[in-house]
């Protein structure tokens, strides 16, 4: 009815653009609430609404746009032929979009970028948008011109080779023409490995690989030098200072940089012990050990560190080294026979095995409270099966259950560890059913006379404890409390 109003008193019509929705007057307008008149606008110009959002283009960035309503620029209701974009071009201030113009763009004709037929939001924003016919790379170079080129002059180029690209002309390669490397003019697949220019000028025929650079320079291609100790993550100490290049470099592939790379046959342990021999043995004399226990996975505490290393490391030196669990060594010495797990650590310590055993059955998924923390251990874990032991109430008290599973096995529904005597069960709240009248005095049984999963729980209608109760012999149908009350079934009262 309000919008019906408001077409009454319409000032003028709208503007052609808004010709087709003028006679749905909520499209537009929030009847009494023209703080909302905005959020419509943006509804249909999303891409406005999105500029908002984002912060972007002229309606996201001009500062008076900022707050304020659509209609505050864009005045409807002015006549079919009205203008309500508002565009004065000549006032337009191009900094408030996402291309201020620079340079030589300041000069331009807003027809020179804006084209005839297109919005002018879907301007291009990038140099390649208008460049196209400029490049003299013919895109070799991809689109991103402002990376050589600037607005205030299209010929002078500021390329810095080495911020840009990574690689530095350095030397030789200072004198050399962009064409020398870049001979197809695909710039960026060049690739910065001197060997994809120098492989016809490899005397070594890629022996030592392709890293011309470890011991060659830009400067001068036939100096040669090479710092085993600090161009590579191998230094050369002890004894391999004085062996010569190709007792390691016997092809062209590089050698690892673990011991066993070389010393595989030197091996007393035959590959028991790992490749890490340097946790063992230096560099300057092999035979000499230098092994620490505490640097393995394994330190020794304990009863452990007096432990010779056979007692641990029994196998022949074609098979593995035992594990790190305490099971792995003790699997004979242990008294549960394995139905506790292996984490013997969760008990026992490595001190002494016998002696201070801890346990808090807190930490388990059956913290003791109440009468349970007075029960001895085989109470509940008379098979020694600990991990398994059930959980449920009536695993362990199906022998005390006055009910004999009339109530299910759900004892805590009733019951807590703290008294089992107690009972803390609200028959309203628990089963919907209040007990009012003569049920308040009925006992459990007299109505729970099944166990649930037998009967599905007891039923809340009358007839179903009272038919051998009802009179009327089902005359007067099953709704007894039309008639009869919880107080006292005898004699009836008539209920509207």
């Amino acid at each position: 009815m309000a919008l019906e109003i408001e077409k009454l008193v319409m000032p003028d019509e709208v503007a052609q653009a808004h010709a087709k929705i003028e006679a749905d007057c909520a499209a537009c307008h929030a009847a009494f609430a023209r703080e909302n008149q905005t959020t419509l606008c943006v509804d249909c110009h999303n891409l406005i609404g999105a500029d908002l959002t984002a912060r972007r283009g002229f309606h996201g960035l001009h500062p008076d746009v900022t707050g304020s309503g659509c209609a505050s620029c864009h005045t409807e209701h002015q006549g079919r032929s009205a203008d309500i974009i508002g565009l004065d071009i000549d006032t337009f201030d191009h900094q408030f979009t996402d291309l201020p113009l620079v340079g030589e763009h300041q000069g331009l004709d807003c027809d020179d970028c804006h084209q005839s037929a297109m919005l002018y939001r879907n301007a291009p924003l990038i140099c390649a948008g208008c460049h196209t016919d400029d490049d003299p790379h013919d895109g070799g170079l991809g689109q991103e011109c402002a990376s050589c080129h600037t607005p205030e002059d299209w010929l002078v180029v500021t390329f810095e080779h080495e911020v840009t690209t990574g690689f530095g002309l350095l030397g030789g390669h200072g004198e050399l023409g962009c064409s020398d490397c870049h001979r197809d003019q695909l710039y960026d697949s060049a690739v910065a490995e001197c060997v994809s220019c120098h492989r016809d000028d490899d005397a070594h025929a890629g022996y030592y690989g392709t890293s011309c650079d470890s011991c060659h320079t830009v400067y001068n291609w036939e100096d040669s030098f090479f710092d085993h100790n600090r161009q590579t993550d191998f230094v050369l100490s002890g004894q391999h200072q004085s062996v010569d290049c190709a007792a390691c470099h016997v092809s062209a592939e590089l050698p690892g940089d673990t011991c066993i790379n070389c010393h595989s046959d030197d091996d007393a342990h035959e590959g028991l012990l790992g490749a890490a021999c340097a946790d063992c043995h230096n560099s300057t004399e092999w035979q000499a050990s230098l092994f620490d226990h505490q640097t393995t996975r394994f330190p020794l505490f304990g009863g452990h560190v007096e432990v010779a290393c056979q007692s641990c490391h029994v196998n022949e030196l074609k098979q593995n080294l035992p594990g790190v669990t305490c099971i792995d060594c003790h699997a004979d010495d242990d008294p549960h026979d394995g139905q506790l797990g292996d984490d013997c650590a969760s008990c026992h310590n490595e001190t002494d095995w016998l002696t201070d055993v801890r346990f808090d059955h807190d930490f388990t998924a059956f913290p003791l409270l109440g009468a349970h923390k007075d029960a001895a251990c085989a109470d509940c874990h008379a098979d020694r099966r600990f991990a398994d032991t059930p959980s449920d109430c009536v695993d362990c008290h199906r022998q005390d259950d006055i009910h004999q599973g009339v109530l299910g096995a759900d004892c805590a529904t009733c019951h807590t560890p703290v008294d089992w005597q107690r009972s803390l069960f609200d028959h309203a709240l628990a089963s919907g059913f209040r007990l009012s009248g003569a049920h308040a005095d009925a006992t459990c049984r007299d109505c729970h006379r099944t166990p649930p999963a037998q009967s599905g729980g007891a039923r809340s209608r009358c007839v179903d404890c009272h038919r051998s109760d009802d009179i009327h012999r089902g005359e007067f149908g099953q709704d007894c409390a039309r008639c009869h009350s919880t107080d006292t079934f005898a004699g009836a009262e008539e209920r509207q």
